[in-house]
Protein backbone atom coordinates (compact mmCIF):
# COMPACT_ATOMS: atom_id res chain seq x y z
CA UNK A 1 0.00 0.00 0.00
CA UNK A 2 1.44 3.38 -1.04
CA UNK A 3 0.99 6.13 1.53
CA UNK A 4 1.93 9.61 0.27
CA UNK A 5 0.18 12.64 1.77
CA UNK A 6 0.16 14.55 -1.52
CA UNK A 7 -1.34 11.56 -3.31
CA UNK A 8 -4.09 11.24 -0.70
CA UNK A 9 -4.92 14.89 -1.28
CA UNK A 10 -4.88 14.43 -5.06
CA UNK A 11 -7.40 11.58 -4.74
CA UNK A 12 -9.57 13.82 -2.56
CA UNK A 13 -9.51 16.49 -5.28
CA UNK A 14 -10.61 13.97 -7.91
CA UNK A 15 -13.45 12.77 -5.69
CA UNK A 16 -14.57 16.37 -5.18
CA UNK A 17 -14.54 17.02 -8.93
CA UNK A 18 -16.81 14.03 -9.63
CA UNK A 19 -18.83 13.05 -6.58
CA UNK A 20 -20.05 9.65 -7.83
CA UNK A 21 -17.30 7.03 -7.79
CA UNK A 22 -18.66 5.20 -10.82
CA UNK A 23 -18.72 8.41 -12.90
CA UNK A 24 -15.19 9.29 -11.76
CA UNK A 25 -13.95 5.89 -12.88
CA UNK A 26 -15.69 6.16 -16.25
CA UNK A 27 -14.26 9.63 -16.91
CA UNK A 28 -10.73 8.58 -15.95
CA UNK A 29 -11.00 5.52 -18.20
CA UNK A 30 -11.96 7.71 -21.15
CA UNK A 31 -9.39 10.40 -20.38
CA UNK A 32 -6.42 8.10 -19.78
CA UNK A 33 -7.43 5.24 -22.11
CA UNK A 34 -6.88 2.61 -19.42
CA UNK A 35 -9.00 -0.29 -18.15
CA UNK A 36 -11.49 -0.05 -15.31
CA UNK A 37 -9.42 -2.17 -12.92
CA UNK A 38 -6.35 -0.01 -13.64
CA UNK A 39 -8.31 3.06 -12.54
CA UNK A 40 -9.53 1.36 -9.35
CA UNK A 41 -5.98 0.29 -8.49
CA UNK A 42 -4.85 3.91 -8.75
CA UNK A 43 -7.76 5.16 -6.64
CA UNK A 44 -7.05 2.46 -4.03
CA UNK A 45 -3.39 3.62 -4.06
CA UNK A 46 -2.08 0.18 -4.96
CA UNK A 47 -0.18 1.98 -7.76
CA UNK A 48 0.33 5.70 -8.41
CA UNK A 49 -0.92 7.67 -11.35
CA UNK A 50 2.08 8.30 -13.57
CA UNK A 51 3.43 11.85 -13.98
CA UNK A 52 2.01 11.87 -17.51
CA UNK A 53 -1.43 10.83 -16.21
CA UNK A 54 -1.40 13.43 -13.42
CA UNK A 55 -0.46 16.18 -15.87
CA UNK A 56 -3.18 15.12 -18.30
CA UNK A 57 -5.80 15.06 -15.53
CA UNK A 58 -4.62 18.43 -14.17
CA UNK A 59 -4.73 20.11 -17.59
CA UNK A 60 -8.11 18.63 -18.55
CA UNK A 61 -9.80 19.27 -15.19
CA UNK A 62 -8.05 22.58 -14.43
CA UNK A 63 -6.26 21.44 -11.27
CA UNK A 64 -3.33 23.62 -10.20
CA UNK A 65 0.00 22.45 -8.80
CA UNK A 66 -0.90 24.11 -5.49
CA UNK A 67 -4.04 21.99 -5.31
CA UNK A 68 -2.23 18.76 -6.13
CA UNK A 69 0.47 19.29 -3.50
CA UNK A 70 -1.74 21.14 -0.97
CA UNK A 71 0.93 23.84 -0.74
CA UNK A 72 0.53 27.61 -0.92
CA UNK A 73 2.98 29.05 -3.45
CA UNK A 74 1.58 32.56 -3.06
CA UNK A 75 0.37 32.63 -6.67
CA UNK A 76 -2.95 31.85 -8.30
CA UNK A 77 -3.61 29.79 -11.40
CA UNK A 78 -6.06 30.92 -14.08
CA UNK A 79 -7.28 28.90 -17.06
CA UNK A 80 -8.65 30.13 -20.37
CA UNK A 81 -9.82 27.76 -23.10
CA UNK A 82 -10.71 29.88 -26.17
CA UNK A 83 -13.65 28.38 -28.03
CA UNK A 84 -14.60 28.93 -31.66
CA UNK A 85 -18.34 29.13 -31.04
CA UNK A 86 -19.16 29.37 -34.74
CA UNK A 87 -17.36 26.19 -35.75
CA UNK A 88 -16.24 24.43 -32.54
CA UNK A 89 -14.01 21.39 -32.84
CA UNK A 90 -14.88 18.18 -31.00
CA UNK A 91 -12.27 19.07 -28.38
CA UNK A 92 -13.72 22.57 -27.92
CA UNK A 93 -17.24 21.24 -27.65
CA UNK A 94 -16.05 18.75 -25.03
CA UNK A 95 -14.60 21.63 -23.00
CA UNK A 96 -17.99 23.37 -23.08
CA UNK A 97 -19.77 20.15 -22.17
CA UNK A 98 -17.44 19.45 -19.23
CA UNK A 99 -17.94 22.98 -17.88
CA UNK A 100 -21.68 22.55 -17.92
CA UNK A 101 -21.56 19.07 -16.35
CA UNK A 102 -19.59 20.48 -13.42
CA UNK A 103 -22.61 22.60 -12.57
CA UNK A 104 -24.61 19.46 -11.80
CA UNK A 105 -23.35 19.95 -8.24
CA UNK A 106 -25.82 22.84 -8.06
CA UNK A 107 -28.77 20.45 -8.19
CA UNK A 108 -27.47 18.45 -5.23
CA UNK A 109 -26.42 21.35 -3.00
CA UNK A 110 -29.09 23.03 -0.84
CA UNK A 111 -26.79 25.99 -0.12
CA UNK A 112 -25.43 26.71 -3.60
CA UNK A 113 -24.61 30.33 -4.36
CA UNK A 114 -23.85 32.23 -7.56
CA UNK A 115 -23.30 35.87 -8.33
CA UNK A 116 -22.89 37.54 -11.73
CA UNK A 117 -21.83 41.15 -12.25
CA UNK A 118 -22.51 42.12 -15.85
CA UNK A 119 -22.18 44.89 -18.37
CA UNK A 120 -23.32 42.47 -21.09
CA UNK A 121 -26.08 39.92 -20.83
CA UNK A 122 -24.50 36.65 -19.64
CA UNK A 123 -25.34 33.19 -20.93
CA UNK A 124 -27.48 32.58 -17.86
CA UNK A 125 -29.86 35.17 -19.37
CA UNK A 126 -29.48 34.81 -23.15
CA UNK A 127 -29.70 31.01 -23.06
CA UNK A 128 -33.46 31.42 -22.66
CA UNK A 129 -33.64 32.16 -26.41
CA UNK A 130 -31.82 30.31 -29.20
CA UNK A 131 -32.02 33.41 -31.42
CA UNK A 132 -30.51 35.76 -28.83
CA UNK A 133 -27.77 33.26 -28.07
CA UNK A 134 -27.19 32.84 -31.80
CA UNK A 135 -26.84 36.61 -32.13
CA UNK A 136 -24.26 36.56 -29.34
CA UNK A 137 -22.23 33.99 -31.31
CA UNK A 138 -22.72 35.98 -34.53
CA UNK A 139 -21.41 39.14 -32.84
CA UNK A 140 -18.39 37.26 -31.51
CA UNK A 141 -17.71 35.73 -34.93
CA UNK A 142 -17.76 39.15 -36.61
CA UNK A 143 -15.25 40.58 -34.15
CA UNK A 144 -12.98 37.61 -33.46
CA UNK A 145 -13.83 34.88 -35.96
CA UNK A 146 -10.99 35.76 -38.37
CA UNK A 147 -13.13 34.89 -41.40
CA UNK A 148 -12.25 36.17 -44.85
CA UNK A 149 -15.80 37.30 -45.53
CA UNK A 150 -18.35 38.77 -43.15
CA UNK A 151 -20.93 36.14 -42.28
CA UNK A 152 -24.59 37.08 -42.32
CA UNK A 153 -26.65 36.54 -39.19
CA UNK A 154 -28.69 34.01 -41.20
CA UNK A 155 -25.50 31.99 -41.75
CA UNK A 156 -24.82 31.68 -38.03
CA UNK A 157 -26.35 28.39 -36.97
CA UNK A 158 -26.01 26.35 -33.80
CA UNK A 159 -25.88 22.59 -33.91
CA UNK A 160 -28.70 20.70 -32.21
CA UNK A 161 -26.12 19.27 -29.84
CA UNK A 162 -25.00 22.77 -28.85
CA UNK A 163 -28.61 23.89 -28.38
CA UNK A 164 -29.22 20.97 -26.05
CA UNK A 165 -26.15 21.84 -23.98
CA UNK A 166 -27.25 25.48 -23.66
CA UNK A 167 -30.76 24.41 -22.66
CA UNK A 168 -29.26 22.13 -20.01
CA UNK A 169 -27.00 24.95 -18.78
CA UNK A 170 -30.04 27.24 -18.46
CA UNK A 171 -31.85 24.51 -16.51
CA UNK A 172 -28.91 23.99 -14.13
CA UNK A 173 -28.54 27.71 -13.42
CA UNK A 174 -32.08 27.82 -12.09
CA UNK A 175 -31.14 25.26 -9.45
CA UNK A 176 -28.80 27.70 -7.69
CA UNK A 177 -30.33 28.15 -4.24
CA UNK A 178 -29.32 31.81 -4.03
CA UNK A 179 -28.64 33.63 -7.32
CA UNK A 180 -27.62 37.29 -7.50
CA UNK A 181 -27.16 39.61 -10.47
CA UNK A 182 -25.70 43.10 -10.52
CA UNK A 183 -26.44 44.66 -13.90
CA UNK A 184 -24.88 47.69 -15.49
CA UNK A 185 -27.60 50.28 -16.14
CA UNK A 186 -26.82 50.04 -19.87
CA UNK A 187 -26.98 46.25 -20.12
CA UNK A 188 -29.91 46.27 -22.59
CA UNK A 189 -28.78 49.46 -24.33
CA UNK A 190 -25.64 47.69 -25.51
CA UNK A 191 -27.65 44.92 -27.12
CA UNK A 192 -29.99 47.32 -28.87
CA UNK A 193 -27.04 49.31 -30.23
CA UNK A 194 -25.30 46.17 -31.47
CA UNK A 195 -28.43 44.94 -33.26
CA UNK A 196 -28.93 48.35 -34.85
CA UNK A 197 -25.30 48.46 -35.98
CA UNK A 198 -25.34 45.06 -37.68
CA UNK A 199 -28.67 45.93 -39.26
CA UNK A 200 -27.16 49.18 -40.61
CA UNK A 201 -24.33 47.29 -42.37
CA UNK A 202 -26.85 44.82 -43.84
CA UNK A 203 -25.69 41.71 -41.96
CA UNK A 204 -29.09 41.51 -40.28
CA UNK A 205 -32.30 41.76 -42.32
CA UNK A 206 -35.40 43.73 -41.35
CA UNK A 207 -37.15 40.48 -40.50
CA UNK A 208 -34.28 39.27 -38.33
CA UNK A 209 -34.13 42.60 -36.53
CA UNK A 210 -37.83 42.30 -35.76
CA UNK A 211 -37.34 38.72 -34.56
CA UNK A 212 -34.59 39.82 -32.15
CA UNK A 213 -36.70 42.77 -30.99
CA UNK A 214 -39.56 40.42 -30.07
CA UNK A 215 -37.18 38.04 -28.30
CA UNK A 216 -35.77 40.91 -26.24
CA UNK A 217 -39.27 42.02 -25.26
CA UNK A 218 -40.07 38.47 -24.18
CA UNK A 219 -36.86 38.47 -22.17
CA UNK A 220 -37.83 41.73 -20.49
CA UNK A 221 -41.26 40.34 -19.56
CA UNK A 222 -39.70 37.22 -18.05
CA UNK A 223 -37.07 39.05 -15.97
CA UNK A 224 -39.56 41.67 -14.86
CA UNK A 225 -41.64 38.83 -13.42
CA UNK A 226 -38.57 37.23 -11.79
CA UNK A 227 -37.62 40.58 -10.23
CA UNK A 228 -41.16 41.10 -8.93
CA UNK A 229 -41.32 37.66 -7.30
CA UNK A 230 -37.68 37.43 -6.26
CA UNK A 231 -37.34 33.85 -7.51
CA UNK A 232 -37.30 31.71 -10.63
CA UNK A 233 -40.91 30.67 -11.37
CA UNK A 234 -39.71 27.24 -12.55
CA UNK A 235 -37.81 26.23 -9.39
CA UNK A 236 -38.77 28.86 -6.78
CA UNK A 237 -35.07 29.39 -6.07
CA UNK A 238 -34.15 32.87 -4.89
CA UNK A 239 -33.00 35.55 -7.38
CA UNK A 240 -31.63 38.93 -6.28
CA UNK A 241 -31.32 41.62 -8.96
CA UNK A 242 -29.37 44.84 -8.46
CA UNK A 243 -28.71 47.76 -10.80
CA UNK A 244 -25.23 49.24 -10.52
CA UNK A 245 -25.07 53.03 -10.25
CA UNK A 246 -21.48 53.04 -11.53
CA UNK A 247 -20.11 51.56 -14.73
CA UNK A 248 -19.38 47.82 -14.77
CA UNK A 249 -16.19 47.18 -16.75
CA UNK A 250 -16.74 43.52 -17.68
CA UNK A 251 -18.63 40.37 -16.68
CA UNK A 252 -17.40 38.32 -13.74
CA UNK A 253 -19.01 35.68 -11.56
CA UNK A 254 -18.54 32.88 -9.08
CA UNK A 255 -20.19 29.58 -8.20
CA UNK A 256 -19.93 28.44 -4.61
CA UNK A 257 -21.11 25.11 -3.17
CA UNK A 258 -19.68 22.63 -0.69
CA UNK A 259 -17.90 20.80 -3.54
CA UNK A 260 -17.80 23.29 -6.43
CA UNK A 261 -15.99 26.62 -6.24
CA UNK A 262 -15.29 28.58 -9.43
CA UNK A 263 -14.52 32.22 -10.19
CA UNK A 264 -14.82 33.49 -13.75
CA UNK A 265 -13.81 36.69 -15.55
CA UNK A 266 -15.10 37.53 -19.02
CA UNK A 267 -12.51 38.45 -21.67
CA UNK A 268 -12.65 39.15 -25.43
CA UNK A 269 -16.45 39.08 -25.44
CA UNK A 270 -16.94 35.32 -25.13
CA UNK A 271 -13.73 33.95 -23.58
CA UNK A 272 -13.84 33.02 -19.90
CA UNK A 273 -10.85 33.06 -17.57
CA UNK A 274 -11.42 30.58 -14.72
CA UNK A 275 -9.81 29.97 -11.36
CA UNK A 276 -10.55 27.03 -9.08
CA UNK A 277 -8.26 28.22 -6.28
CA UNK A 278 -10.31 28.22 -3.07
CA UNK A 279 -8.25 31.03 -1.49
CA UNK A 280 -8.76 33.34 -4.45
CA UNK A 281 -12.44 32.46 -4.79
CA UNK A 282 -13.04 33.32 -1.12
CA UNK A 283 -11.59 36.81 -1.71
CA UNK A 284 -13.34 37.09 -5.08
CA UNK A 285 -16.66 36.32 -3.42
CA UNK A 286 -16.08 39.04 -0.81
CA UNK A 287 -15.06 41.64 -3.40
CA UNK A 288 -18.10 40.95 -5.55
CA UNK A 289 -20.51 41.27 -2.65
CA UNK A 290 -19.04 44.67 -1.85
CA UNK A 291 -20.26 45.80 -5.27
CA UNK A 292 -23.75 45.98 -3.75
CA UNK A 293 -22.68 49.21 -2.01
CA UNK A 294 -22.93 51.07 -5.32
CA UNK A 295 -26.05 49.25 -6.51
CA UNK A 296 -29.80 49.41 -5.95
CA UNK A 297 -31.77 46.23 -5.39
CA UNK A 298 -34.87 46.09 -7.63
CA UNK A 299 -36.07 42.54 -6.97
CA UNK A 300 -38.99 42.33 -4.53
CA UNK A 301 -38.30 45.40 -2.39
CA UNK A 302 -38.16 48.56 -4.53
CA UNK A 303 -41.24 48.49 -6.75
CA UNK A 304 -40.76 52.04 -8.02
CA UNK A 305 -37.15 51.50 -9.16
CA UNK A 306 -38.03 48.10 -10.61
CA UNK A 307 -40.97 49.41 -12.61
CA UNK A 308 -39.01 52.40 -13.92
CA UNK A 309 -36.07 50.24 -14.95
CA UNK A 310 -38.06 47.67 -16.90
CA UNK A 311 -40.33 50.29 -18.49
CA UNK A 312 -37.27 52.10 -19.77
CA UNK A 313 -35.84 48.86 -21.20
CA UNK A 314 -39.16 48.00 -22.82
CA UNK A 315 -39.44 51.42 -24.51
CA UNK A 316 -35.81 51.24 -25.64
CA UNK A 317 -36.45 47.89 -27.32
CA UNK A 318 -39.83 48.84 -28.77
CA UNK A 319 -38.25 51.92 -30.41
CA UNK A 320 -35.36 49.92 -31.85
Amino acid sequence: MINNAWYDYFIEILSAKVSKRSQLVEQLMDLLSIEREAVYRRLRKEVLFSIYEIVKIAVTWNISLDEITNLNSGSFTFVMNPINYFEPSEEEFEVVRNRIRRLEHLMASPDSECMEICNKMPRSITAISNDLYRFDIFRWTYQYGNREEDALFSQTQMSEQFKMEMAYYYQLIKHVSNMSFIWDQMIFDYWVRDIQYFHSILLITDQEKELLRKELLTLIDYWSEVAKKGYYPETKNRVNIYISKVHVDTNYSYFYTDKLKISRIHAFDRCDVFSYDTRLITDFRTWMKLKKRTSVKISEVDEKSRTEFFKRQQKLIEDM
